[in-house]
């Protein structure tokens, strides 16, 4: 019989946290060793939880779990981070898994997704919420040959999807400036003068 799961929860939200420790210390092969309400909380103790599992949330006070992510994979080089987070942006996604994370959950996954996302990155796998995983699939589709660049695509994919710009400033980390002048550069690209041309063009050729 293999021993049980070691799993660590770095979740700044009391009841969130406490939830998730309760879920998961309900599933015999796993043991629920520490919880913390942030990284900068944690990274002192976390060695010596030696965590086969950690799920770890992106917003947090201090350091941010995407910040967080190369520390612990240099100190637990064995551990496996599932990301569990209300944000779910394409750049989010990217930048976690290409730092190392080896599962993206958003927190409106069910409690039987989330215990088999430990289950699955524990022996390798990789594990994703259906958004998050259609976000990735959906990258693989894209024009490659796209005038827009990285930054420039989210927005306009947040745009065709109802999002006003305080929204897309928000969800992006950015202020509402930053987002009109890259609004104003989606325009000249795609060489259009409204909002509904521009998400227009951009799917007829497949650049969103």
């Amino acid at each position: 019989m293999s021993q049980n799961l070691r799993i660590v929860l770095i979740e700044d939200d009391d009841i969130i946290r406490m939830g998730y420790q309760s879920l998961l210390t309900d599933v015999p092969e796993f043991s629920v060793i520490n919880a913390y309400g942030s990284y900068d909380l944690a990274k002192k103790q976390l060695e010596a939880d030696q965590p086969d599992v950690i799920l770890l949330d992106i917003q947090m006070p201090g350091t941010s779990g995407l910040q967080a992510l190369p520390f612990i994979k240099k100190a637990l080089p064995n551990a496996h981070i599932i990301i569990l987070t209300v944000f779910d942006s394409p750049e989010l996604v990217f930048e976690a898994l290409t730092m190392g994370a080896g599962g993206y959950l958003t927190k409106n996954s069910s409690a039987a997704k989330i215990i088999d996302a430990v289950r699955e990155v524990s022996t390798g796998g990789g594990a994703m919420s259906t958004n998050v995983a259609r976000i990735v699939m959906h990258s693989f589709q894209k024009n490659l040959d796209s005038p827009l660049t990285k930054r420039e695509t989210e927005i306009l994919e947040r745009i065709a999807n109802g999002l006003t710009k305080s929204q897309i400033a928000n969800d992006l980390f950015i202020d509402q400036e930053t987002v009109r002048s890259h609004v104003k550069n989606i325009y000249i690209k795609l060489d259009v003068n409204s909002k509904s041309d521009a998400i227009k063009t951009a799917k007829e050729r497949r650049f969103i």
